[in-house]
């Protein structure tokens, strides 16, 4: 349900208050219902006390007019400064106001009368405790301004104008629109006109406070508790919009039940691939209930944010160097059912409190659709482990087959793929819970009938080192002591190959691995996948220097740009490094990167009409960067025979939803009227341009 509240200037005489309850747009949730009773009750309050906003004025009692709780007043006398008694704004940093007020109320009564000031008394509920005090700060400043030798002093449009900034995806989150009173070019004046800071007080006791901090204590400031979906949601986009500069959010898709599934960026050129400039990915809750990963992250954008600004060099450095791209909530539908899970659980009232603990390993682990996200992408890995003896097979860039498309694909892993497939991302992480390791590729063994079976990739060297690089930062992973999970990984210090732990198919680093040029391990956080609030905090100070190392981990190997004598780039070159039979492609610009570790290495660069180029590159073991080796190729005449095997057609990758039966995931189908139009099966754009007729036993469930 969403509501929209517009609160409307009022005139001399008269009262206008005008709410709108439009019908609900998606499924009613746990957290919007619980944001919807509140502005329902707000709705309600304001129409039930719309009569004393207009209500005639009375003669005042003895000492009521000197409360300020009315006024005998003729309208037409000069206003007078008066002492302020505005409850809720009794703590601003000056003791005299003036009415008729900017809105113009004529006294503390109506003043206090008013859907303004109620609404200012449970903006705290209806935000969930963003943005405050800052809101009722700057409201307090519009209805009981300060005055000054019976003059009002207006607050400043700047103060005004950084909160809407700061603080409107907030009231988005809430889908309310801005209060009108707020309005920054009505009732807010200039710095030429001469104006007050509503907030300058509150700013001087934070710096105060700041500055008692010792250089051991962080200066970033994060609040460790959990977050619902809109909160999640709000935070993203203020903290994109306070580094507007280095950072912005866009999202890759939706959720079975309609949430956004929202990507943070960080980089110096936001929205834009800049050339030899890596990009990694960070993906959290991809199971619903494993969800420190998501705090972790929704922590480490603030961090990035903050630090950057404060001028910690090492994070400009990783920032001005890389395009990260965050995905803190890969199922936030599967969380919804998680959190509720856990609200339940803590709730005196009923049976179960095992709280966090016992948060079911199940309880919003799937999607809506009860699909684990984690078992829904193709399974590439049974077509390499068929073709792998193939002299000439390609085990890079590996097209998804054609009835991978006939089964159910869950609409996150449809947006995951598409974006996995629209960016050059070279690293990645996923975060999980339940025990306490890395685990690397291949997850689905190489014989299908063992369930543990050590199964590496080509790259395995490379991905013990990248997960080598999380556990070894990390405060215990790697750890022989640390108290484990049931497993026993200290005999690798934290890592392990996936399907030595345990195989399953359909995994999303190994679709990673064999589709795109990426390197995905996952990572896996604790063994509370839903740990209490108090053990956040810990939590990030122990995977702080991870992520960030991490991070950092992608400038190493082999970066360059592959172009023609004329040095233009040329994309969907192949990079191929001899010993290990896994290539990279060259993207859009024709810059490519290479993790590789330490050592002599033998590249070979090749394009479809192009000459084939090697050399070789010495990467010594005390390089903290990519070695920089660029390739020129001559164009020569296509043998088509050799071609063939070589280069297999370009439609076979491109080919992705072949029959574009889940582009349904993005907008209704609205017909006339505004009815939505009953979807077309999957199959049904399949026989239509086919012009093969469908099976009768297909018809009767249409």
């Amino acid at each position: 349900m969403r509501v929209v509240i517009i609160i409307q200037p009022r005139e001399r005489k008269s009262c206008s208050f005008k709410h709108t309850l439009p019908h609900h747009t998606r499924p009613m949730t746990s957290s919007s219902l619980h944001s919807n009773m509140h502005l329902g009750l707000l709705v309600l309050f304001l129409s039930l006390t719309k009569s004393c906003w207009c209500a005639p004025q009375q003669s005042c009692a003895p000492g009521d007019e000197f409360l300020g709780r009315c006024s005998n007043s003729v309208h037409d006398e000069k206003p007078t400064c008066t002492e302020l008694n505005l409850g809720y704004c009794n703590d601003m940093e000056y003791s005299r106001t003036i009415y008729p007020n900017i809105l113009g109320h004529r006294s503390r009564l109506e003043a206090e009368s008013g859907a303004e000031y109620l609404l200012l008394s449970v903006i705290h509920g209806l935000l969930n405790g963003e943005c405050s005090p800052e809101i009722r700060l700057v409201g307090c400043s519009v209805l009981a301004s300060p005055c000054q030798d019976d003059k009002m002093i207006k607050p400043c449009r700047s103060t005004c104008e950084a909160l809407r900034k700061d603080c409107i995806h907030s009231f988005e989150a809430i889908e309310m629109a801005w209060p009108y009173f707020l309005d920054c070019d009505r009732f807010f004046a200039s710095d030429q006109e001469g104006c007050f800071d509503p907030l300058a007080g509150m700013k001087a006791r934070q710096e105060l406070a700041m500055s008692g901090l010792s250089p051991e204590e962080p200066s970033t400031i994060i609040q460790f508790t959990y977050t619902s979906n809109a909160q999640m949601y709000s935070l993203l986009k203020r903290t994109a919009a306070k580094c507007s500069h280095i950072s912005h959010v866009y999202s890759i898709g939706r959720s079975s039940e309609g949430r956004d599934l929202l990507v943070i960026e960080f980089t110096n050129n936001p929205g834009q691939h800049e050339l030899l400039e890596p990009e990694i990915k960070l993906v959290g809750n991809m199971h619903g209930n494993e969800v420190l990963g998501r705090q972790l992250l929704i922590y480490l954008s603030q961090y990035l944010c903050s630090e950057y600004v404060l001028g910690n060099q090492r994070i400009q450095t990783i920032i001005n160097t890389t395009r990260i791209h965050i995905l803190v909530s890969m199922n936030p539908d599967g969380y919804e059912l998680a959190a509720s899970e856990v609200e339940d659980s803590n709730d005196p009232e009923l049976s179960n409190q095992e709280g966090h603990l016992l948060n079911g390993w199940t309880n919003g682990r799937t999607n809506a659709q009860n699909i684990d996200l984690n078992r829904n992408f193709p399974d590439l890995t049974s077509v390499f482990y068929r073709n792998r003896r193939s002299r000439f097979y390609r085990i890079d860039h590996i097209p998804i087959p054609d009835a991978y498309w006939f089964g159910k694909v869950a609409p996150e892993t449809y947006a995951v793929m598409k974006w996995i497939r629209s960016l050059p991302f070279v690293q990645s992480a996923s975060l999980h819970g339940g025990e306490l390791v890395v685990s690397y590729p291949f997850d689905f063994s190489r014989h299908p009938q063992e369930e543990r079976m050590f199964s590496p990739t080509p790259d395995e060297q490379v991905f013990k080192q990248l997960a080598r690089t999380y556990a070894d930062s990390h405060a215990t992973m790697s750890n022989n002591d640390t108290e484990r999970c049931g497993a026993s990984f200290y005999r690798s210090r934290g890592i392990i190959n996936g399907a030595l732990w345990y195989s399953f198919a359909g995994g999303m680093s190994d679709f990673n691995y064999l589709h795109t040029n990426c390197l995905e391990i996952t990572v896996e956080l604790g063994c509370d996948k839903f740990p209490s609030e108090a053990e956040l905090y810990p939590e990030w100070k122990r995977n702080k220097e991870a992520l960030l190392s991490f991070l950092e981990s992608v400038h190493r190997g082999i970066k360059g740009v592959v172009k023609d004598v004329d040095g233009n780039g040329i994309k969907g070159a192949t990079i191929s490094v001899r010993g290990i039979r896994k290539d990279v492609t060259s993207a859009e610009d024709g810059d490519y990167w290479r993790l590789l570790n330490p050592g002599t290495h033998i590249l070979t660069v090749t394009a479809k009409g192009y000459s084939r180029v090697s050399k070789r590159v010495h990467l010594p073991h005390h390089m903290n960067k990519a070695g920089h080796v660029d390739f020129v190729l001559e164009k020569v005449p296509v043998e088509p025979d050799i071609d063939d095997h070589l280069f297999p057609t370009v439609d076979t990758w491109d080919r992705f939803d072949p029959y574009n039966q889940f582009e349904r995931y993005s907008e209704p189908d609205v017909g006339e009227g505004g009815i939505e139009r009953q979807e077309k099966p999957w199959w049904w754009n399949y026989f239509s341009q086919s012009g093969i007729s469908p099976p009768n036993w297909l018809l009767r469930n249409v």
